[in-house]
Order: C-alpha cells, then sequence, then structure tokens
C-alpha cells in the first residue's frame, strides 16, 4: 500500500495518540490569475496533545519546505504523502511552510479559468481525503481541531470559508483576509473558495438565532441563477431541520457556491456548501430539475448535523451521514417544499441505484468494511446513499417518526462535535423507542443483497414469494380494470419474514393488478404477474397515484434487467404510456431507461429497427406533447439521445439548428438542447468540425467548450476516434470534464466497429494509470473506457492475471464485468 492511502489500523493508531486543538493555515493564492502559477504557498500550525514520541501529519503537493516542531527545525522528512515529526512532547506545535499544486481534478483546490471573461475562480473539495493537498493537516475523520483560515487574494475577489472573516486589510492590489475559528471539525470538510463570484445575500430567521445566507456563482452565469428559489428552499429547510432536531444550527453563516467542472452533486461543508453550476439552470429546466436540487439543497443541509456535528469515528460508518442525508432530503423536501412528490422521485430512480449496486458481486452491508481511503472513496455508493435512506424510511416506520427523531435528538445531544459509530446511535434508539433496533440491524444495515417480491394467484388466496428472505412489512395494492382504467380497490397489510407466506383473501383473484410493496414501504425488488402485466401494458398511465405509477415503471425496469421481461415488450409498454405519464421525473427516467435498454439490452439482430423505433416514438413525444411543457423537453432530450445511433431525422434536426427548419412551438433551443442534438448529428456522421466551431461561436461557455470536445471526439471516423482515445490516457491536461467528454465523444454512437480495436489496450493500460492519476481522474478512464465487446474473455484473463492489483482498481474493473455480463445475459434471454 502507497502512504498515500491511509488504513484504519494506522488511522485508529494515530488517534489514540493525538488530540489535535487548533490548527491555522495561511494560504496565499495572489498567484492564481497567473497560469505559469502552477501551485501555492501553504503554511499550517497544528498544535495537538501527543502520547508519542513521533507521528506523521499529511501532504501531497509540489514540496515541502520547512518543519519546525515545537520552535525547533527539523530535517524534512516526506515521501509525497506524508510528512515525519520527531521529538513530540504531551503538548505540541507544529508549524509546515509547503507548497500546494492547483487542481484540474476537482480534488483539492481547483482553479478554473472562465472562457466567457477570462476570470479565474478557486474552490476545494476534499472528501474523503484531498484537504491534505491544500494543507498539512491530520486526514482522518476523527481528528477533529478548531480551524482558523488566513487567506491573501487578490483585490476585488470574494474569498471565503467556513466561518465569517473577522479582519481585513488590503494594499497594493491584494486583500489578506483572516476568518473566525471553527468550532471542532474534521479536515475534509474545511473548505475555502476565492474568485470575482457573483453573490446574493439573504437571511433566516428562526427561535432566538439569525442566520446570513449567501447564494454564489460565476459573474458570467449570474443572469441564470435564481437564487430567490435557492433561498427560499435553505428558509424552508432550516425552519424544518432545527425544530426537528431542537439543536440550533451550530455553523454561523450559510453559503451556498455553485462552482465549476465540480465532481459531485454538492458537498456539506459547514457555513460554506459546494455545489454543481449544473443546478444552475441555463435553459429551459423542468420541475424534475428544480425538484431535484432541492433534494440536493436539503440533503447538505442534514448534514449540518449528520456528518458536520457529530461525525463517523471512520468511513466503515460513511451510512451514519450519507444515508441519513439521503433519507432526510426527500423526506425535508415532501413535508417542508412544495415538492411533496420528493418520495415518488426517490420509489423509482433514487432506489434503482441501490437495486443496481445491490446485485453487483461488489456489494456490501450498509455498514461496510473500508480498510483504507482507496476503499472509502469507492463507498460513495448507491448502498451507502440510497439502500441505505431505503432502510432508514423502514426504521422510521418500525420505530415511530416521533421516536426516531427524538433519537436523532438525542444522539445529537450526546455526541455534538465528536465521532461515532453504529452503536453509539442504536443506544439512543433502543432507548426511545423500546424496540429491537439491533435485530432491525442485523437484518438490514449487516447483510447485502435485495430480496424479489412476487404474488402467486390461488383459489382464495395468494402466496407471496420472496427471494433472499429476509423481515419486510409491507402492503399489497389491489387493482381492478374499470372502463379500462386501473382502479385501486384494496389494500393488504402484512409482515413477510419467510420465502412463502399465504394470505386468505377472497377478492384476491378478481386483481387485475396486484402491486407488490405498494407506498414502497421496503427495500425490496417488486415483480408482477402475468396477469399484472397484462394489466399494466393496457393501462398503466390510467393510474391515478403517481407513486404506484412510479413503483410499476421500477417493476418492469428491473424485470428487463433481469432477464425476464423481454426487452420489445418493455419498449412497446413505453411507447403506450410513456406520452401520457404527467410526472416528468417519472418521464425522465423512463425515457433514459427505454434508451438504455435499446442499446445495451436488444439483441444485435433487432437493435437496428428498434433504434429506429424508438427515435421515432421520442420525436413524436416532442412534437405531440404541450408546447412550452416539461414534457415536450424531456422527450426533445430523448431524441437527442436516440439521434446518436439513427439518423432518420438527422436533416429536421440540422434543419432547426441552422434556423432552416422550424422547431416544434415552444421547445427553446437552448445551449444545453443544441450541443446535444449536435453531438448526435456528429456521432451519425452528419456534424462536422466546422459545426462544432460555429456553434461555439454562439456559445463559448465553459459548458460550450467542453461540449465542442465531445461532438470533436464523436465524429465517426478512425483516425478521430484514436486521437481521443489517445488524448484520454496520455493528456494530462484534460480537466476532469474535459476528459469526460472526451470518453464520451469515444464512445458515441454505438460504434464499436470504430473502437473495438482498443479492447486488448484497455487492459494493458489501466494499472500504470490507476498509479500514475489521481483516484478521480483514474475512475473515469477505468469506468468509461471499459470495452463493451460480446465477450468477457479479455477481462476475465485481467482479472486472473492482476491478482495483486490494487482492490479499488479490482473493484471498478468487476463491477464493469458484471455489467457487460448482464448486458450479454439479457441480450441472448430475447
Amino acid at each position: 500500500m502507497n502512504s498515500a492511502n491511509l488504513s484504519r489500523e494506522a488511522a485508529a493508531a494515530r488517534s489514540a495518540a493525538i488530540t489535535a486543538r487548533a490548527i491555522r493555515v495561511e494560504l496565499d493564492l495572489t498567484g492564481a490569475p497567473d497560469p505559469t502559477q502552477t501551485g501555492f504557498p501553504t503554511v499550517s500550525t497544528i498544535e495537538f496533545d501527543a502520547t508519542t514520541a513521533e507521528t506523521w501529519i499529511d501532504f501531497i503537493g509540489e514540496a515541502v519546505e520547512s518543519v519546525e516542531v515545537n520552535d525547533a527545525q527539523q530535517a524534512v522528512e516526506w515521501d509525497g504523502a506524508r510528512i515525519r515529526v520527531t521529538g513530540l512532547g504531551a503538548d505540541n506545535s507544529v508549524r509546515i511552510v509547503a507548497r500546494g499544486a492547483y487542481s484540474r481534478s476537482g480534488e483539492g483546490l481547483h482553479r478554473f479559468v472562465d472562457p466567457v471573461d477570462g476570470e479565474t475562480y478557486l474552490y476545494t473539495q476534499y472528501e474523503p481525503a484531498d484537504s491534505r493537498r491544500v494543507m498539512a493537516c491530520f486526514e482522518q475523520p476523527d481528528i477533529k481541531a478548531r480551524y482558523t483560515f488566513r487567506i491573501v487574494a487578490p483585490s476585488g475577489w470574494q474569498v471565503l470559508s467556513n466561518q465569517s472573516a473577522v479582519a481585513w486589510t488590503e494594499t497594493d492590489g491584494t486583500q489578506e483576509i483572516e476568518f473566525a475559528p471553527t468550532l471542532p471539525i474534521s479536515s475534509y470538510i474545511t473548505s475555502v473558495a476565492a474568485g470575482p463570484y457573483h453573490r446574493v445575500d439573504g437571511e433566516w430567521t428562526g427561535d432566538a438565532q439569525t442566520v446570513a445566507l449567501g447564494v454564489l456563482c460565476r459573474r458570467s452565469l449570474a443572469q441564470h441563477l435564481d437564487a430567490d428559489e435557492v433561498l427560499e428552499i435553505t428558509r424552508q429547510g432550516l425552519d424544518f431541520f432545527s425544530e426537528a432536531f431542537a439543536y440550533a444550527y451550530p455553523w454561523g453563516k450559510y453559503d451556498q457556491i455553485f462552482v465549476p467542472e465540480y465532481n459531485l452533486g454538492a458537498m456539506e461543508n459547514p457555513g460554506l456548501v459546494t455545489f454543481t453550476e449544473s443546478y444552475v439552470f441555463r435553459g429551459a429546466s423542468t420541475v424534475a430539475q428544480h425538484e431535484g436540487r432541492a433534494n440536493t439543497i436539503l440533503h447538505e443541509m442534514a448534514h449540518m448535523w449528520f456528518g458536520d456535528l457529530v461525525t463517523m469515528r471512520w468511513w466503515d460508518d460513511l451510512w451514519l451521514k450519507e444515508s441519513f442525508a439521503d433519507y432526510m432530503g426527500s423526506h425535508a423536501a415532501a413535508v417542508a417544499t412544495q415538492y411533496t412528490d420528493a418520495w415518488v422521485t426517490f420509489a423509482n430512480r433514487r432506489k434503482a441505484w441501490a437495486y443496481q449496486q445491490d446485485q453487483l458481486p461488489t456489494t456490501h452491508p450498509i455498514v461496510a468494511d473500508i480498510p483504507d481511503l482507496e476503499a472509502a472513496k469507492l463507498n460513495f455508493d448507491g448502498i451507502t446513499y440510497a439502500k441505505g435512506a431505503s432502510v432508514l424510511k423502514q426504521l422510521v416506520a418500525f420505530v415511530g417518526e416521533e421516536a426516531f427523531f427524538e433519537g436523532a435528538r438525542r444522539y445529537f445531544a450526546a455526541h455534538a462535535f465528536g465521532n461515532t459509530t453504529l452503536e453509539d446511535l442504536l443506544v439512543q434508539l433502543e432507548e426511545v423507542s423500546g424496540r429491537d433496533v439491533r435485530g432491525w440491524s442485523r437484518a438490514w444495515l449487516e447483510t447485502t443483497g435485495v430480496s424479489t417480491i412476487s404474488v402467486e394467484r390461488g383459489d382464495g388466496e395468494l402466496v407471496v414469494v420472496q427471494t433472499d428472505p429476509r423481515p419486510h412489512r409491507l402492503a399489497l395494492g389491489l387493482y381492478a380494470l374499470d372502463d379500462r382504467r386501473l382502479v385501486r380497490r384494496a389494500a393488504v397489510d402484512l409482515d413477510i419474514r419467510d420465502e412463502r407466506t399465504t394470505v386468505v383473501l377472497p377478492v384476491a383473484p378478481d386483481a387485475d393488478l396486484i402491486l407488490p410493496n405498494e407506498g414502497d414501504r421496503t427495500y425490496a425488488k417488486a415483480r408482477l404477474d402475468e396477469r399484472s402485466l397484462d394489466a399494466v401494458t393496457e393501462a398503466l398511465s390510467t393510474i391515478d397515484d403517481a407513486l404506484a405509477r412510479g413503483l410499476v415503471w421500477s417493476a418492469l425496469w428491473n424485470a428487463v434487467r433481469d432477464g425476464e421481461l423481454a426487452t420489445a415488450r418493455y419498449l412497446e409498454i413505453v411507447r403506450r404510456h410513456a406520452p401520457a405519464e404527467p410526472n416528468v421525473a417519472l418521464l425522465g427516467g423512463v425515457l433514459a431507461n427505454a434508451g438504455f435498454a435499446v442499446e445495451h439490452y436488444t439483441a444485435a439482430t433487432a437493435r437496428a429497427d428498434e433504434r429506429g423505433g424508438w427515435l421515432e416514438t421520442a420525436w413524436r413525444g416532442m412534437v405531440e406533447s404541450a408546447p412550452g411543457s416539461d414534457a415536450q423537453l424531456a422527450w426533445a432530450r430523448a431524441v437527442g439521445a436516440a439521434a446518436a445511433v439513427e439518423d432518420a431525422h438527422a436533416d429536421e434536426l440540422r434543419g432547426m439548428l441552422d434556423g432552416s427548419a422550424v422547431a416544434p412551438e415552444g421547445l427553446a433551443l437552448d445551449p444545453e438542447l443544441r450541443w446535444s442534438w449536435l453531438a448526435a448529428l456528429a456521432a451519425t456522421g452528419h456534424a462536422s468540425a466546422a459545426d462544432a466551431d460555429a456553434e461555439l461561436a454562439r456559445d463559448d461557455t465553459a459548458n460550450g467548450r467542453t461540449s465542442r470536445i465531445e461532438v470533436l471526439a464523436a465524429r465517426p471516423e478512425a483516425g478521430v476516434r484514436a486521437a481521443a482515445w489517445t488524448s484520454a490516457w496520455d493528456d494530462f491536461s484534460l480537466t476532469n470534464d474535459h476528459l469526460s467528454a472526451t470518453i464520451a465523444g469515444f464512445r458515441a454512437g454505438g460504434r464499436r466497429d470504430l473502437i473495438a480495436r482498443f479492447d486488448a489496450e484497455y487492459f494493458a493500460r489501466i494499472r500504470n494509470a490507476w498509479d500514475e492519476r489521481s483516484i478521480e481522474i483514474a475512475g473515469r478512464l477505468v469506468r468509461g473506457l471499459f470495452p463493451g465487446s460480446d465477450s468477457l474473455e479479455l477481462v476475465d484473463r485481467w482479472l486472473a492475471e492482476n491478482e495483486d492489483a490494487p482492490a479499488a482498481l479490482r473493484r471498478i474493473v468487476v463491477e464493469q464485468r458484471d455489467h457487460l455480463a448482464r448486458e450479454l445475459r439479457v441480450r441472448a434471454a430475447q
């Protein structure tokens, strides 16, 4: 193991010997606008108690210039990740002068130059372990300290950190800001942002508390920033959480900043929450997009308590913050905002992520075994987030909502500014509820896998069947066809534990649709029986309840993925009922799944016909939807995806883009949609480099430049794809976003005839890439360029010959192999 990959055992030993008190960090960012300056001066002064004579301090950067321990200089002993410090006493002060590196990968201190106005923007992103790229520190969650930041930056810039500024001076074109010390926090949630950001201020007033609010983005995006809605959701969230948790918001101010080239959706840095700029909508946006942003805002806000105030001791208990925040994001959105259908979206889309992850050979319990930092990086996955939130929803039902929140209140009170494990939470929940939460934990938090629940009809009875048996409390929804509409007649509540459970129910044989897990009470895949499948084929879109429709759509999709529902039949159901789906979040998910099914789950002999049929379906949906509606936009986006593999409407698309043809009434050809369509045209040979340049002239923005890279790489020419391949692996100057665009272009159009020749080279390259690149960039390469071949031979050979490869790399390859094996298996079943 390299020294940057900190193990759980080493972290535990260090935290047993070290108690941090205060860390002062001084950053000089005045050189950031100069592209020749690759790094920045950083000075850390760390005050801590020790029961050991020596330890190490984490730092990854360009240089370590000096190390001073208790006022005495020491020789620099630095291996690129750890700085050895010796001669420690009981009470210590260590000062480290170093030079950090500006990031292009979104890890550490990321530097971005806006092509619109040439302005430079900086922000930090650390989780799980990249604060050491900015400051020398103890990079593990259970060594908390009070952090004080002093930052020197160009005059005129916004400069932000977790706390408010307490001192500010300006001289000769530079400003020096010192921020108030934080309360005790872990290194990975400290944060800095600097640049000429546009800012909108607000305020929230609660019981005996007023919190200053800020919403920020790049200046060139200011016209698109709907700060009023962001602030409204923020106030609603602070109202809800401060009351629900009975613990005042502890972090002073609440700034939220939308940043470029961001690797995540958002990050819960207390007092300075960072978000991807994808949440600043440059053009038309659907209700589903706004709901998604609201959910993320509330998810990150929940972290102010779950994760920031009380933090997991080690990454094994990552779920203690992420599962809770995922649950709270949906719960708060549903009860405190206008987005009352948040649980519909969760059931249909968020849980799909969990079901997929839980069926991989690399699945893990929600309470996971995380031996080191590389493993931690990969566990920000569908199990930790969506499955964890799903089973927490069950826990709330099991102990009662009031008991659940009272347990949370006691948990915060007992462990504020500390670190915890699973046991610390279970103690509180068991005490307030009187329920056997440890038994529940063993069944749900400490196991793997997902049950599939189906119903067998008998003479006057039903038999509920589950695979992978575990305890469930669920409902069966009983629907009848009435004048060609599916109408809910009754529901049956039941508890099941065994593989087979008999339910005596005289009316059951008359139910045209039996919907297992109606209400989405448990975590399980639902499988429809043949009569129910016939009923939804005829009348799915007539079901009034959005959650019920979402569960049916989910059941159908899982059956396709498992090879139990023919892809052609699924696509026929989509063609019949997606045009009538009023919930745009459900619609968007269905359209994405249908497009994926055409490309990955359709037999090769039928794929060309299905591609053509799907493009026609999407085209009709776009043309026939209500002008200016969310549905019209969703279908137009689906057209872009479908047109990348089928060129039947290439002339019409080109005409709409160049103005020689009229777009459907009400459809806004905003930059995102235009680039999507142009990328599709490029992939089918109907757009050139000149077309990409012309589009960039219309939209010479960060997104525009990234999109141009994808368009250029998508052209169906052997030399173009070869150049994209080489660039992805060998051009270290590519930013994270530019790398992803290059990969997307390389893979565009499903043109295996152009890229299959690189399959063997992929496996020859991935170990070196893992060793040479950051885990973020290496992960994008290994996942994004995995060969979608018709055989498992190459990947199986690599796995057999590389048993000694890093565990995190092998995990990604194993997961990609499983995705491919599923595709081959499902295609063969058609």
